[in-house]
């Protein structure tokens, strides 16, 4: 691992209360009778990895990085990874929220890593891929919010690899127009950034979030430029089929054109329970109500995450 610098943490005033250490989520939200679902049939898939998927977990474990693909458990990893793509994340492997949805560790970051953005763009050029997806934790130590990362990463990437498209799945940055316009001004071609699930859902589910902050960064973004703006909904967490219909409608209004609809799986019992398994009738259906909406591309299915295959949502 090569040298990092150590940054005394500013917390924003708004910021959740953390514990001091970098561990995960330790209380249950899930009752004692609460029976976890059983998974139906269309969310089993058999693991298959070959020699690509072998290069991919190598190149990036040797450049020192996390992927969201492991630290979040991802079910669609093994795929991406054998066909060489994977979602990088940058600013450590550490949270300072606590979403009871997200398996990602909380607690207090211990630095920030100046060389990573080199770092990554050494790995992306070893896996010579053509689209890079590159995420974060949230940084809520940092007073842009790891915004100056993000944006030095991008542009590494594109210095090393002129002709890869590269697309950034960030933090809502607390709404601070300044941090958002530094990445955007790096040029990804997609800012993706998640509006995760209902509005009356957000307070139990999102950790410092808000779905008017969400909104409002999602708006920015369509304005800044051409770029393509992209979110994501989970279902199954309790949500009426018109919250969701209502909440694809504020993102539309909200310039957001690429849409990612995805079963929520409960990483552990410290998090939120599944409500319901949504089947694939339901997904199909969804994705046709959000076309006639106007959206320009929309992956919906129970196995779809906001990264999976990413490369072809541009495409449209």
């Amino acid at each position: 691992m090569s040298s990092s610098t150590k940054v005394v943490p500013v917390l924003h005033p708004n910021m959740h209360p953390k514990t001091a250490s970098s561990t995960a989520k330790s209380t249950s939200i899930i009752s004692d009778e609460y029976i976890p679902l059983r998974i139906p049939k269309w969310l089993r898939r058999p693991v298959q990895t070959d020699k690509s998927y072998s290069e991919t977990h190598n190149a990036l474990k040797k450049n020192g990085l996390h992927t969201v693909c492991e630290d979040a458990k991802c079910p669609n990893r093994h795929e991406c990874w054998n066909h060489g793509t994977a979602t990088i994340m940058i600013l450590g492997n550490v949270c300072t929220r606590a979403c009871r949805f997200c398996s990602i560790l909380t607690g207090r970051p211990e630095g920030l890593d100046i060389d990573e953005p080199s770092r990554v763009a050494d790995a992306v050029e070893k896996m010579n891929l053509k689209h890079v997806v590159i995420t974060s934790v949230t940084r809520d130590d940092l007073r842009d919010g790891g915004a100056e990362i993000f944006a030095q990463t991008i542009e590494r990437v594109k210095e090393r690899m002129p002709k890869i498209t590269v697309e950034v799945l960030t933090p809502d940055f607390w709404g601070r127009k300044e941090n958002l316009y530094r990445v955007l001004d790096a040029g990804p071609i997609v800012f993706n950034h998640n509006i995760e699930t209902v509005k009356r859902l957000q307070r139990s589910i999102r950790s410092g979030a808000t779905y008017n902050r969400s909104m409002k960064i999602l708006k920015l973004a369509s304005e800044h430029s051409n770029i393509k703006v992209k979110s994501g909904i989970m279902v199954g967490l309790g949500e009426s089929k018109n919250e969701v219909m209502e909440t694809i409608g504020d993102l539309y209004e909200n310039g957001v054109r690429l849409l990612t609809i995805g079963q929520y799986m409960c990483p552990t019992k410290e998090h939120a329970p599944i409500d319901r398994f949504v089947e694939p009738d339901e997904f199909l259906e969804l994705e046709q109500l959000a076309y006639k909406v106007g959206f320009d591309a929309v992956a919906s299915g129970p196995l779809v995450r906001s990264s999976y295959r990413a490369d072809k949502m541009i495409k449209t």
